[in-house]
């Protein structure tokens, strides 16, 4: 017996090869213990010599899905959201659907374009890195599909999210500066109008509160977007008559800018911040690095959609929030305040 012309062989081939139906096929290739071992085995030889290979692309359109799953993040050159979309990417495949990427370039404009685009390919669900606050384009997706959003919470939405430990880990990280005797602390953030800006400065703000600190106001800088405003806010700072003692940054990408300031300004001030990021180990720099799982928080996205989508002919669950815990990690350096020339302490050797 030979596959049909024009294409491979089918289900229905193995069937009439084995002498059973196509649905016994299928049966045995979910590995149905209702199937007994004589026709398993005749199922196994067919599919053996037909080579027949299981088109889950079509069976899914045929139960009235893609098997296709949409993810739109903020910024793909951003290692963050590599991992992120590695771990939502592990997940899907452990459960046979596929992954069509999205990147908004951090322009909310773009978004509701990006997700209506994503459904007109017939996604059956969506996991979001909201590019603002501003969802009501999510709210019209969830008519077709079920939503889950990653890094960002909600705004008006009844959906599931995943979030990081922001305010704790922001909290926990200038703590950490605070204890080494630094009271002029810097903080160079993101756009407050994001979660993660928002809550971050609501952490920096805390751990001063709770040491009895009063944050100076001229030391705090928001709505920087990459490391070149970055490196330009903190240069400003750096040359304050009355400058910062250690620097605080709300992700990698402010971080690095702000390593550059240092550089350029000849100095080692400490510096805290969110993300860990590579080489941060060799840059004999005093860096205190807010470390968690990206990919976990991918993983964690991804499994909430599935779940969504295992109940789409029933009542549906409520909506649920995980948060993905943070810790602290040292490197480098540390002590009281005082600044150092740049390069004066070499970096440790392995």
């Amino acid at each position: 017996m030979t596959a049909r012309r024009g294409g491979g062989p089918t289900m229905h081939d193995v069937g009439r090869l084995a002498q059973v139906s196509a649905m016994t096929v299928s049966r045995v290739l979910k590995n149905d213990p209702g199937v007994s071992e004589a026709t398993r085995e005749r199922v196994f030889a067919a599919v053996d010599r037909l080579g027949y290979r299981r088109n889950e692309t079509a069976r899914s359109l045929r139960l009235g899905g893609s098997g296709m799953i949409g993810l739109v993040v903020t910024n793909l050159a951003n290692p963050f959201y590599s991992r992120l979309a590695l771990g939502v990417q592990e997940v899907l495949t452990e459960h046979g659907f596929r992954m069509m990427l999205s990147n908004t370039g951090e322009q909310t404009e773009r978004e509701p374009g990006l997700v209506d685009g994503l459904i007109d390919h017939r996604v059956e669900g969506l996991i979001v890195v909201p590019a603002g606050s501003r969802q009501q384009h999510l709210a019209d997706a969830m008519r077709h599909v079920p939503v889950v959003l990653a890094a960002r919470p909600p705004a008006g939405l009844d959906t599931d999210c995943v979030l990081v430990e922001d305010f704790h880990g922001a909290r926990e990280a200038t703590a950490c500066l605070l204890a080494e005797g630094h009271t002029r602390i810097a903080f160079l953030g993101n756009p407050p109008a994001l979660y993660t800006g928002a809550e971050r400065l609501r952490g920096f703000w805390a751990a001063h509160e709770e040491s009895g600190v009063e944050p100076d106001n001229a030391l705090i800088r928001q709505g920087l977007v990459d490391a070149a405003t970055a490196e330009r806010a903190a240069l400003e700072l750096l040359g304050l008559p009355e400058g910062p003692t250690a620097l605080f940054c709300t992700n990698n990408r402010i971080s690095q800018g702000a390593i550059r300031a240092l550089y350029k300004a000849g100095t080692t001030l400490p510096l805290a911040g969110f993300d860990d990021f590579d080489l941060s180990d060799i840059l004999g720099l005093p860096l205190t690095l807010v470390s968690y799982d990206a990919d976990e928080i991918g993983r964690q996205a991804a499994r909430l959609l599935i779940d969504r989508l295992g109940h789409r002919d029933a009542e549906p669950p409520a909506s649920r929030r995980v948060t993905v815990p943070t810790r602290v990690i040292r490197y480098g350096p540390h002590g009281h305040p005082g600044g150092r020339a740049f390069g004066s302490t070499p970096p440790p050797t392995a």
